[in-house]
Order: structure tokens, then C-alpha cells, then sequence
């Protein structure tokens, strides 16, 4: 009787111990934004705008877009605000394709549009700033030049900062091309895809959305977003020193002037889903160094306490997108070596299989959210509904992208920033490069004790 007492005991420790983390790190977080989301979603009312829309700035940064630009262009222009009212500036940084003719292209067909072309060679964040000195709209919009615009995404985005005046700067909601993605002929990569499309509308729709309630967004998204442009001037302007400018705009905004961030959820912006597995891994080691960057730049080390940690969302965010990935990674192994340890199989494996269902059941939280809130979208609405079997894939794919992170936390410690990380394939040749020089460095020492122990 003791010893079953004993083993009943161990297991709930057992279980308590491992479901804990995830419990508390994202499943908690999951269910109390879904019930505040549900909550905005059922107080907040659609009123009509009765006021005169204002002069805003389209910033367009380009390079090498000749692919993309016509469609990013048309996109503004079928927009439903109105042509006279928007000045699009194409910010060229060095292109070596035929971008410039596209625009020109562009000139003759959307007559009615004002469009300029300026060229910057000093990189995206001087192209950027060049255009802010140049602009002349009350608002700034920079939309990226391989997206398109959703046709009400920049109304409903200028109302909203006319209806808020204490909102300074938003970003809009990013999507991926549905379009694109059903195109896709390898199976793998098309499925990668998709998960990568709940994962972009359950990171804005969702993620963002409850930030945005809380006032707490992290980071503007650099492919969509909108500033005042009496605010955005007061600023430093975007950064050349790091990777994430539009990270490091964002803690000015915010950590500098004091100003509100928040999330403008009926404003879509669509962009190309990820080219391959090795562009996946690239793209999120350079936004997880990014996000190292802006903070060492702005966080002092008092500020990186337990009562930072407290006080500050910013810092919570930091740490536990960095810090507390040690411990993740440590217990992930650990469960390995927990079957060495006479833990019986089925008890490994059951709290593995409850821990996949709270992240499947955080997923599906998600997935009701994020269809609540494509209501006025029909087709991208359609779409995502029946993408709900991705929810079971989702931590799988969630847990290949924590790796992902986790190798940009490495790397940000020990190789030199710059635009063009290593892809998949670089990175494979790098880890067999230096496991090839650790073994011949042991090799050596070998044959120097032999030698020693022979008498050579």
C-alpha cells in the first residue's frame, strides 16, 4: 500500500513538474485572450466615418521588386481610399533589375495616382528616412513591395487613427497569399505553407490582437504599418545598426516618447508566403537577432531584474523569448533521458501527449478567435476555416520554429550582424566544418599520447 502511495505521489509530482511550463507560459495566456477577444469582438461597434479623409504618404522601400511591384501598386490603387488624397513614394535601394521600368509602367497605367521614384544608396533604413524628410501626408503608411493591400486596409486605418487620437502608430493584420500558396507543386512546401498562413492569422489576429488590448505590442510589423507623421518625426528615425528597424522604431515610439502602439485588426495586408524551408530559416533567425539588438540598445542591465520583469511587458517579452528558452531546451532533452532514469514509458509518453493536446487546444482557441474576426473577409474566411485540421500540426510546427529561434539566439552571441544570415544548407556546412576540425584537433592529441606512450 506505502509503495503505491509512494508511486501515485511520484506520478503527480511527475505530471505537475512537466505540464507545468506549458501551462502557465501559454496555455493560461491562450484562454484569457480568447474570452478578451471574444469581449472586443461582441462591445466594439462599427460606426460610420462623417469626417474628411486626410493626405497621407504611401512609403514603398524597393529592391529588386520588378516581380512584385506592379501588383503591390495596383493594390494601393484599387484601394478605396481615394487616389487624389495619397502621395506613393518608390524608395529604391540600389536595384539591378528593371524595377524602374515597372514604375514607369505603373505611371501610364494608374494616370490618376500619384507616384515618385527616388532613389537611396545607403540601404533600407536611409531609404526610409529619405522618404519621411520628403513626405507631405498627415499619416505614414510603409507597405512592403512583394504585398498587396486588402482593398478597405488603408481606410479602415486612417479612420482608425482619426477616431483615436491617443493612437500614434499601428500595424496592419499580415496574411499570406492564399493564391500562392494553393499554387505550390512540392506537397512538403505547401504544407509548410499553410501552417505558416495559421500561423501569420493566429499571430495578428489573436497574438496581436490581445497585445493590443493590453497595450503591450512588442513590435510593429515593418511589412505594414502606419505612423502620425508628428510623431514618427519626433523620433530618432529608423536605425542602420540593426537588422529590425521597424523593431527599433517601435521601442522609440513606444519606450522614448511614451506613445500607445496598437494593432489595427481590419486592415489585411497579403504577402508572399516563404520561398523555401532554408528562406524560413533565415528570415526567423534575422527577426529573433533583431529583436536581441533593439534590446541591448535600449535595456541597461538593472533594467533586466525581477522587478523589471514585473513592471515592464517589454522586458517579459524579452526574457521570455530568450532566457527562458534555456530552460525549454533542457527540459525537452530531459524528457529523453527520463526513460534512463526507470521512468516508465507510459508515463513519458502520456505527459508528452497531454502537453500536445493544451498546445492543440491553445491552437483551437486561436482558430475561433481569428474566424470571428475574418466575418467581413468572405474568401480569406473560407480559406481559413478549412484549415482546421493545421491545428495538430501546429506544435509541431510551432516546436521546428522554436529551434529556428533558438539557433538565432546562438548565433546573435557569436557571428557578426548582418542582413544576409545563413541559410539551412550554409549552416549544415558550417556544423560539419567545425565538427571536422574538433575531431582532427582530437585526432592530434591522440597520436601525440601514442607517440608519448611508444617512445616515437
Amino acid at each position: 500500500m506505502g509503495m503505491m502511495l509512494s508511486r501515485t505521489y511520484k506520478e503527480i509530482i511527475f505530471w505537475i513538474a512537466w505540464i507545468v511550463i506549458p501551462f502557465i507560459m501559454e496555455i493560461i495566456p491562450a484562454i484569457a485572450g480568447f474570452f478578451i477577444l471574444i469581449k472586443k469582438r461582441l462591445t466594439v461597434k462599427k460606426e460610420e466615418f462623417k469626417g474628411k479623409l486626410p493626405q497621407i504618404t504611401i512609403i514603398i522601400p524597393v529592391y529588386n521588386s520588378a516581380e512584385t511591384l506592379r501588383e503591390c501598386i495596383k493594390s494601393v490603387y484599387d484601394s478605396n481610399y481615394p487616389c487624389e488624397l495619397m502621395d506613393v513614394m518608390l524608395m529604391n535601394n540600389m536595384s539591378s533589375d528593371n524595377s524602374f521600368e515597372v514604375f514607369t509602367e505603373c505611371q501610364a497605367e494608374f494616370k490618376e495616382l500619384s507616384l515618385k521614384y527616388m532613389n537611396a544608396k545607403q540601404g533600407k533604413s536611409k531609404a526610409l528616412n529619405m522618404a519621411l524628410f520628403n513626405s507631405e501626408g498627415k499619416y505614414i503608411i510603409n507597405i512592403d513591395s512583394d504585398g498587396k493591400l486588402e482593398p478597405d486596409a488603408i481606410r479602415n486605418m486612417v479612420i482608425r487613427f482619426e477616431q483615436n487620437p491617443d493612437i500614434h502608430c499601428m500595424t496592419g493584420a499580415i496574411l499570406t497569399d492564399k493564391e500562392y500558396i494553393e499554387n505550390t507543386s512540392s506537397w512538403l512546401l505547401k504544407l509548410v505553407r499553410k501552417c505558416e498562413f495559421l500561423e501569420y492569422a493566429q499571430a495578428f489576429l489573436a497574438g496581436r490582437n490581445f497585445e493590443s488590448e493590453l497595450n503591450s505590442i512588442y513590435t510593429l510589423s515593418g511589412a505594414f504599418s502606419a505612423f502620425r507623421k508628428s510623431t514618427i518625426l519626433k523620433t530618432q528615425l529608423y536605425n542602420s545598426e540593426t537588422v529590425c528597424e521597424d523593431t527599433h522604431i517601435t521601442f522609440q515610439v513606444r519606450h522614448l516618447l511614451k506613445k500607445k502602439v496598437h494593432l489595427c485588426e481590419n486592415a489585411l495586408f497579403f504577402v508572399d508566403p516563404i520561398d523555401n524551408l532554408s528562406k524560413l530559416y533565415t528570415q526567423r533567425q534575422r527577426w529573433q537577432r533583431g529583436e536581441l539588438e533593439v534590446s541591448h540598445m535600449f535595456f541597461k542591465n538593472r533594467a533586466l531584474t525581477a522587478r523589471g520583469f514585473i513592471s515592464n511587458f517589454m522586458i517579459r517579452t524579452l526574457m521570455y523569448d530568450h532566457t527562458f528558452a534555456f530552460p525549454r531546451m533542457i527540459w525537452y532533452f530531459a524528457m529523453i533521458f527520463l526513460l534512463f532514469m526507470n521512468y516508465p514509458f507510459e508515463l513519458v509518453f502520456g505527459s508528452v501527449f497531454v502537453i500536445y493536446l493544451l498546445y492543440v487546444l491553445s491552437a483551437f482557441l486561436f482558430y475561433i478567435n481569428v474566424m470571428s474576426y475574418l466575418k467581413s473577409y468572405k474568401g480569406v474566411r473560407k480559406y481559413y476555416a478549412f484549415k482546421l485540421y493545421l491545428i495538430f500540426l501546429m506544435p509541431i510546427y510551432n516546436f521546428v520554429i522554436f529551434w529556428i529561434r533558438f539557433a538565432g539566439i546562438i548565433n546573435s552571441a557569436k557571428v557578426r550582424s548582418k542582413w544576409k544570415a545563413l541559410n539551412l544548407k550554409e549552416e549544415y556546412k558550417s556544423f560539419c566544418s567545425v565538427i571536422n576540425e574538433d575531431f582532427k584537433r582530437v585526432v592530434n592529441i591522440i597520436k601525440k599520447i601514442r607517440g608519448v606512450v611508444n617512445n616515437e
